[in-house]
């Protein structure tokens, strides 16, 4: 294992480890924001939630 740091500069490695982790973890959490059961910002859409209430007319005649 230790060959291995004899061929890439160890700060140069664990930033560039560490930069796509965090860019990879940004995806991933846009993704889950963007569907309406992940959602834990905006909770479900409107849509879905909101339910039409159709009342009935009096018999007036």
């Amino acid at each position: 294992m230790w060959r291995i740091w004899l061929l890439f500069d160890p700060r140069r490695a664990l930033v560039a480890l560490a930069t796509f982790l965090f860019g990879l973890a940004i995806l991933i959490h846009f993704i889950l924001l963007s569907t309406d059961r992940f959602n834990w910002i905006e909770g479900p859409s409107a849509a879905r939630t909101s339910a039409v209430q159709f009342s009935t007319l009096p018999a007036g005649k």
